[in-house]
């Protein structure tokens, strides 16, 4: 069987995800070790037996709602290649949007102190280390698999020696103080459960994802903390989901009284992250 053919009866397997041509396309260059270039050049190449086995187990997985960045053990993330890894949360293109937002109002050669609350991957932290060379940074997790995780990809990525990451429940042994804090908290109500789509339902870990009746568990404990461990001067940047804009714009007041909250919207046109600078409310 060509690759070309094999990619075809693939997307015909996955009929039941939003996007199965794309889903077979990026299992392919996984399976047969091919980039886009090559699997269009060598489209009607007969595929190896054993590449062509690999590829069935990965489709299959797949089929049985696997995250197609949980089968390949990748995910791109601000144009750096990030590990992902069961259950770890699949760091989304929308979560660009925090790193967007400190870009946006710090100098690339500030010598930044960074803390990453809730790091999953450790995709937030390295990004920023990434676009701030003279930054270090902190990544904080409950999740051991996950301070492993984002270990991992700083030092694969050239930010161990800026870095360092602990077992932590959000604030709970953080020291000093931070001129950026960022998180990505779980901000999804807990009876929205079935309503996910099954690959995030089932394998991404539910403490990434849920946070108690109106999802805003999370938030509450980190804007009542943050106020004591942002620099002055600092910048606060946190995401949250559809239709918490208002219920954030409280919580960020009561913690943070006069100082000027402001949400940045995602890809979609969505507000996405909320973001409190003190720095602006200073000058």
């Amino acid at each position: 069987m060509t690759i070309d053919a094999a990619i075809r009866r693939a997307a015909a397997a996955l009929e039941a995800s939003s996007t199965p041509a794309l889903d077979a396309r990026v299992l392919a260059k996984a399976a047969f070790g091919l980039d886009d270039a090559t699997l269009i050049a060598q489209g009607d190449r007969i595929a190896a037996p054993e590449a062509l086995a690999r590829y069935g187990d990965m489709i299959a997985r797949r089929a049985a709602g696997e995250p197609v960045a949980h089968i390949v053990g990748r995910r791109e993330f601000w144009s750096l290649d990030i590990e992902v890894a069961p259950p770890i949360l699949v760091p989304r293109a929308d979560s660009e949007t925090i790193v967007e937002a400190v870009v946006r109002r710090r100098a690339p050669g500030a010598p930044l102190k960074i803390l990453d609350l809730g790091c999953g991957s450790g995709a937030l932290l390295c990004a920023l280390l990434a676009a701030f060379p003279k930054a270090v940074g902190v990544g904080v997790d409950v999740n051991p698999e996950a301070v492993a995780l984002t270990s991992r990809n700083l030092l694969r990525l050239g930010f161990g020696l800026r870095s360092s990451v602990k077992i932590c429940d959000w604030f709970a042994a953080v020291d000093g103080r931070f001129d950026v804090i960022v998180s990505n908290p779980p901000y999804i109500r807990t009876v929205d459960r079935d309503i996910l789509p099954r690959e995030v339902r089932d394998f991404e870990d539910p403490g990434a994802l849920f946070s108690g009746e109106d999802g805003l568990d999370a938030h509450r404990l980190l804007m009542a903390d943050a106020p004591r461990h942002i620099a002055p001067g600092g910048l606060f940047v946190v995401e949250f989901g559809e239709g918490q804009l208002p219920a954030i714009n409280d919580l960020a007041r009561r913690a943070f009284p006069g100082a000027e909250g402001k949400a940045e919207n995602d890809l979609s046109g969505r507000p996405r992250a909320f973001v409190i600078d003190l720095g602006a409310h200073s000058d």
